[in-house]
Parts: structure tokens; sequence; C-alpha cells
């Protein structure tokens, strides 16, 4: 026979012409994923790319260098035309490092569910898929393997939104990974060792070795929604978003015609260098914000048309109310966690209750704190549901109390704070409130009876990923580290025993102005360890957010009680009111009536209350 004559045994050929498939790789630790996919994101930034499309081939070296691999991406489509020199790759590289170290620290949690194939790609497109492998050769009686109907996607906030394998775990936050070293950028001269993190131009491919700080960080369940289109489509601009020292320097050209433009109008000149950047911090909120990269940046989802729809039809529509609050309507209240699912809960005639607070930090409060309690006595009315409000006394001490050494007894300033709630609740429960529906309490009175749920959402949070979120640092009292977990608890009814018995499956609607946020990101991540396995929502609270009411003094930050005469407390008297708005609010007059004449009024940076 013909085999035989070849040299096979009877049957023996075809055996021999087939190849085992490789098996596929081990899955790299939660880390090494998480710090793989950051590297992506930064990529993405710093050569104009997309993270999916750029790829991510991961080389198992960490099985004999435990915290290290190798990652490969693809520069094909890069922005940056013509590419950079050889020599300035390694400033390329430095920048690649630096970004991807800035997306750990800034990101937080990270989200990892799964989709609809082609709900997926509807909603993203392809800029969530990695590029095709070359095809393996394949007999022509071999179909194509079809793809699964869902997709496993990963989202790291600020930096990717792509597709990952069944098997690979996430941590649970950006800056788990900790540090993320390249490694052996640069070889000494005459070393006979090779760089494994350096840009192939030819080959269109950048390969970096790569090692994390915490090796063992634990992985986390698959937790998270799916972002907005909004979101995604952020992430996937692949327009080159970091400026390179030495690479992107100014073309002198450019800058002179810069200068011309900016001379031409001197108005918005001043205005866009007076701005500054916006920083928006759960304790501090100053320059002119942009709410639109707030919502990009936060992940959260932006109030459509057709959710405001779904409200009217459970509040107009029940005869509760005569309309949707005005603030709804006028984009006040613009953004939202799962407000959706709580609608959708209102659909089924299921319950949930809102939650809101006030930090005491002055005996008045002013008309910004007004902002979201007057929403929500309307959410109140509006869907007949209970409330608690959470007086933070606790907090404000933490962050703003003072010791006085020269006092006889307790030097400590806490019971000025503990005296503000209670002048606070005053102002609050003036607000209208149903009463026999509201329950208002200080934690400094109240936390024993939160305290069970408090001790296991505080097992739950890494200090990782507060200080992620919080940015703490090492002057940061330890009360301050642990508080958020204080904050976070009113988000379960477990919490009240009093107001709701034993009803620990209640959902939890959180109206708050956008700045406390981050409370409620982390909150959400670990908010299935502390309900029943039946929840509704899985014990995730879901938000609404507020803009922020601006000071006198113009659109910029907020109005805060520390800034007395760009503020307008509900005690002023009319007297007061009139010398704060005469003396301080910008009003767009200038220093001198010769410039008021030949200028006229400077209407860009803010308005007049």
């Amino acid at each position: 026979m013909a085999s035989e004559a070849a040299g096979y045994p009877d049957g023996a050929e075809a055996k021999a012409k087939v190849k085992k498939p490789r098996p596929p790789p081990p899955p790299p630790p939660p880390a090494l994923a998480t710090a793989s996919l950051l590297v992506r994101g930064a990529a993405a930034r710093v050569f104009g790319l997309q993270p999916g499309p750029c790829g991510g081939e991961l080389q198992t070296i960490w099985q004999n260098e435990p915290g290290c691999t190798k990652l490969t991406m693809s520069l094909e489509g890069t922005k940056r035309a013509p590419f950079p020199k050889d020599e300035l790759h390694g400033a390329l590289l430095t920048a690649l490092e630096a970004e991807a170290n800035r997306l750990a620290t800034e990101g937080g949690a990270i989200a990892v569910f799964e989709m609809n194939r082609e709900e997926a790609e509807a909603k993203y497109g392809n800029s969530i898929y990695e590029p095709a492998p070359k095809p393996e050769k394949k007999s022509e009686e071999e179909p194509e393997k079809p793809k699964p109907p869902t997709v496993r996607l990963a989202h790291l906030p600020g930096a990717a939104l792509v597709e990952i394998k069944s098997d690979w775990t996430l941590c649970s936050a950006t800056a788990d990974c900790g540090k993320i070293e390249f490694l052996q950028k640069e070889v000494e001269a005459g070393s006979k060792k090779k760089r494994e993190t350096m840009i192939m131009v030819k080959q269109k491919k950048i390969m970096v070795k790569l090692q994390v700080q915490n090796p063992d960080a634990q992985p986390a369940e698959m937790k998270g929604g799916a972002p907005s289109e909004e979101v995604a489509k952020a992430l996937a601009d692949n327009s080159v978003r970091v400026v390179v020292k030495g690479v992107d320097d100014v073309d002198p050209a450019a800058e002179a015609a810069k200068a011309t433009a900016a001379a031409a109008a001197p108005a918005a000149a001043a205005t866009e260098e007076e701005d500054g950047e916006a920083v928006v911090t759960p304790w501090d909120v100053e320059g002119k914000i942009d709410y639109d990269k707030l919502i990009r940046d936060f992940g959260s989802t932006k109030i459509s048309p057709e959710l405001l729809e779904r409200i009217r039809k459970l509040t107009v529509g029940k005869g509760r109310v005569d309309d949707l609050h005005c603030w709804l309507r006028r984009n006040i209240f613009f953004s939202h966690r799962e407000l959706d699912a709580i609608c959708a809960l209102q659909e089924k005639g299921m319950p949930f209750y809102l939650y809101t607070g006030r930090g005491p930090s002055s005996a008045a409060m002013h008309l910004g704190h007004l902002l979201p309690f007057l929403f929500t006595q309307w959410l109140q009315k509006a869907f007949n549901v209970p409330l608690v409000i959470q007086m933070t006394d606790d907090e404000k001490f933490l962050w703003k109390g003072a010791y006085d050494p020269d006092k006889e007894e307790d030097g400590y300033d806490l019971d000025m704070y503990r005296r503000f709630t209670i002048d606070n609740a005053k102002d609050i429960i003036a607000c209208g409130f149903d009463k026999s529906k509201t329950f208002i309490f200080s934690d400094c009175d109240y936390v024993g009876h939160m305290y069970t749920n408090i001790l296991k959402t505080q097992k739950s949070i890494t200090y990782n990923t507060a200080k992620s979120a919080f940015g703490f640092q090492g002057d940061s009292n330890i009360g301050q580290s642990a508080f958020p977990a204080v904050q976070a608890v009113p988000s379960f009814s477990s919490s009240f025993k009093i107001p709701f018995g034993d009803n620990s499956r209640l959902p939890c609607l959180i109206p708050c102005a956008i700045d406390q946020d981050p409370y409620f990101r982390v909150t959400r991540d670990i908010a299935h360890k502390l309900v029943p396995k039946d929840h509704p929502l899985k014990g995730k609270p879901s938000l609404i957010h507020c803009k922020f009411f601006p000071p006198l003094t113009g659109a910029q930050g907020k109005m805060a009680a520390s800034k007395t005469n760009t503020a307008i407390f509900l005690t002023d008297s009319p007297e007061d009111i009139e010398k704060k708005i005469t003396e301080h609010a910008f009003s767009g007059g200038r220093e001198k009536a010769k410039e008021q004449r030949e200028k006229g009024a400077n209407l860009v940076p803010g308005t007049r209350v």
C-alpha cells in the first residue's frame, strides 16, 4: 500500500498529519491581567490607538518570574504619524509607564460583565475586540467555529472597555495591582542582554516587560454594569491625548498664531487662564466644572429623554405630582447610576427607599445645600416612598475638627458639630418631608445600630481601593480612612431596624451632588456581600446626581459654607443678602469706570445672582 511504501504503517499517515492543538496558555494572575489592560489603555492615549484593536498578547513568564509578564501590542493605525525617531522612543515609553500608573491611581472600581454579543457590538462597535489572530491552515472539511452568543467585557474607568477571556479574573479596583514598573528599557553598552521593553517600528509593535508591586492582589467576582455609549466612545477615541515632553514640543509658528488669537480675544483667553483645572472630590470642588467630562471620568450615565419619560409616567401619570420637577427638565439633575433599574422595579409595583444626607459644617445651611433636599422632597412625594437622612457630624469633625489645648476639659470641638446637626435638621425638616415616612439620624447617636454593617463594609474594602477612590495620604487620620464605610451602610435597608424592621431587601435611591459619587461607586462594588441573594438589585444603591450651586463670585467651584461672603445662608437677613450681592457677586462690571466705558461688561466668567 502507498502508506506502507512511504514508511507509515497502515492508517498512520492520516494520524501523522493531524497536529494536536496547542493547549491554551494559563490565565494571568489578577494583578497582571489588570496591569496589562491599564497599559493598553495608556498606549491608546499616548500613541493614538484603541485599547481593543491594539491587542495585548501576554507571555507567561510569571511562572518563573513572579509578578512579571511581557505584553505585546500593535501599533497599527497609530495617530502618531510620522512616527517619532528612534532616539525619542525612550521618552514615549516613559510617558506610557507614567500614564499607566496615573490610570491605575485615578481609575477606581473595575466592572466585569457579560452582554449579548449582538447588543454589545450595536452599542460599542468593534473597538472592544482585539485583532483577530492569523488563521491557521484548516482542512476544507473543518468548519469555522461560531463565536459564543455572549461576550465578557471589562471596564476600567478612564482606561479601557475590552473583551476579556472567560478564564481571566481582575482586581476589584485599578489601584489594587500597585505600581506598574517597566523593566529593561535600556541595556548597558557591550551587554549581551537585549532590551525587553521597546518600540519596534518596522514590525509596528510595542513590547513591554512589566512588573507589578502587588503580585498577590486578590481577584474580584464578576460585578458592575455596562458603561454608557458616551463613556465607551470616549475610551475608543483614537487620538493622541498625552503630550510627551521632548516629542510633542510646541511649534513656534503655532505658538505665535495662538498668541495672535489670544490678543484678538482677550476676554476668552483670560477666562481660559482663570478657569484652571477642575478639582472634584467628596471634600473639595474647585475650578470650572465640565459635567460631560465628569460623566466620562466617573463612569455614570447621562439622564436621557427616554428615562425622563419613564419617570413622568411613574409620577405624573399616577397623579401624585403635576409635572416633572423643573430641575429634571432643566438638567440640574443630569446624571445617574441605574436609575432605570429603580424605574423598572416601580413598573412592577416593587418599593424602594430614598437616602440622602448632610455634613453639618456650619450652624446654617446655604442655598447650595437645599438642592438635594428640595429635590428629595419631590421624589418622596412623587413616588410615595420612605426616606432616611444621615447627619454626618462625625465626618465633619474628622475633617474639620480642631483641638484646643487651653480648654480645661475636653479640648476637641466635637460638640460643636453635634449642635450644628440639630440646627441643620430644623432647616431640613422645613423642606416639607412627609414626617410619617422620614427618619433623620445623627451618626454619633445612631452608629451602634449600623455597626454590624459598618464592620462588614470595612472588611470588604481594601485600603488600596479606598486610597484610590478618596485620595487618602499619609497625613490622613485613621478616622477619615474608616469613614467611607459609615456613609456607605445607609444604602442597605438592614441598617435601619427602627423604620424598616427586618426588611433587608429594600432597594435604595440616593439623590446627591456628583462629588459624593466616589463613596457609592465603592459601595456598589461590595454591595452584594451585605444583602440576601434575592435582593432585587444585588444590594447596589442607585444614584441621581445634581450639578453644583455656584458661589456668588462666578461659575467656578461651588457655594461653600467656609466662604461666607460667597454664599447666601438660610439665616441671612434681607440686608445681609443685599450686601453680599452688591459687594461680592460677580456682575461683569470692570474695576474702573473708564475701563467699563471702553470695554463694556465682562459677561464670560459667571452670572449675577
